[in-house]
């Protein structure tokens, strides 16, 4: 999760005089709060840094909430102390931040991954509403794929590694390889609950606040923070087949990918990316060859030279699709593609 009631820091400064006061004695600002939760003002460390382990800011205090009220009183005491208090407020969630954004310097964190539960299960509703799955804003996309796995259904775009908060790519955006179909992860969410900065809790969708709804959606935490998200859901495949096909040119390996996605008929997962030959064909966890046995990469033969990887994937489910039929089919769109056929 992102920033709220707050900037992205720039450099360690001295908290000012009030704050002082504060931070010697942050219990007192909250003892007040009737919590289902709790505070933890003395084990902060972790709060402090996040991913980007470029700036380390210690909050007055972490709150580890577990139900949306204890961040609804906490947010609106916050507000109501006003600016002078010193203090902000940062939702965190799996910590994957860059630049200190779910840091709070002498404020206060949101620990978000304590408010997590089981996803609810996939409903079907009707007038178009389609398959959904409602889910807290700090449980883990991959658990929330792990539960709809087990009603055969699966989100529609998400990004691609699934160990982040729901509430924290939702407030970024979301890419990953089937954005041309589908969108962003922002682009397949059909309601949230989100805590405003005056500490209200607000039920938003494209037609319901909708204004709100906009802006919360890859709006970096700025307008509120998101405890709950409903999400759209689509029938989740068995199978798939996963291609990677290298470049040593650039202007080919973009036009071609280019032209994948814009095909009526292509794969359903289209991605690019960058690596250095050898080193990053083995090293890399995406990897395709296996390090003890690099005989396919050896062709790559200087070490220096930039590569570039199209990685693309075709679903199918096993007990209606034929596995050589779908090879045929990622064949021949593969070899239109190369080969310059519309």
């Amino acid at each position: 999760m992102i920033m709220l009631l707050c900037h992205t820091p720039h450099e360690s400064k001295p908290p000012p005089p009030q704050q002082q006061q504060q931070d010697s004695n942050p219990h007192a600002a909250f003892d007040t709060l009737d919590l289902d939760g709790h505070f933890s003002f003395q084990n902060t460390a972790h709060a402090s840094r996040d991913f980007g382990n470029r700036f380390f800011f210690r909050p007055a205090a972490v709150l580890h909430p577990k139900s949306v009220s204890d961040i609804a009183s906490t947010v609106k005491h916050v507000y109501e102390m006003g600016p002078l208090s010193g203090l902000t407020v940062a939702a965190r969630g799996h910590g994957h931040s860059l630049q200190g954004q779910s840091q709070a310097d002498g404020g206060i964190v949101v620990n978000m991954e304590s408010l997590t539960r089981r996803p609810s299960q996939g409903h079907l509703r009707g007038g178009g509403g389609g398959r959904y799955v409602d889910v807290s804003g700090g449980e883990l996309w991959i658990d929330v794929l792990k539960e709809t796995l087990k009603q055969g259904l699966a989100p529609k775009s998400w990004t691609d590694y699934l160990h982040l908060t729901v509430g924290g790519t939702l407030s970024n955006g979301g890419i990953s390889g089937q954005a041309f179909r589908h969108g962003p992860q922002i682009n397949n969410v059909q309601q949230l609950e989100v805590v405003t900065g005056k500490g209200e809790v607000v039920t938003c969708s494209e037609k319901q606040n909708a204004e709100l709804f906009f802006s919360v959606l890859g709006g970096l935490g700025q307008f509120g923070i998101i405890t709950r998200a409903r999400i759209s859901l689509e029938a989740a495949p068995d199978m798939v087949r996963w291609i990677r096909v290298l470049y040593s040119d650039f202007s080919k390996f973009s036009t071609d990918q280019e032209h994948l996605i814009s095909l009526d008929e292509s794969f359903d997962y289209i991605e690019g990316f960058v690596i250095i030959n050898r080193t990053g064909l083995l090293n890399n966890w995406r990897s395709s060859f296996h390090p003890k046995d690099p005989v396919q990469a050896s062709q790559f033969v200087s070490d220096g030279k930039t590569l570039y990887c199209l990685e693309v994937a075709k679903y199918y489910n096993s007990h209606h699709d034929d596995a050589e039929t779908v090879d045929m089919v990622c064949s021949i769109i593969l070899m239109r593609t190369i080969e310059n056929i519309s």
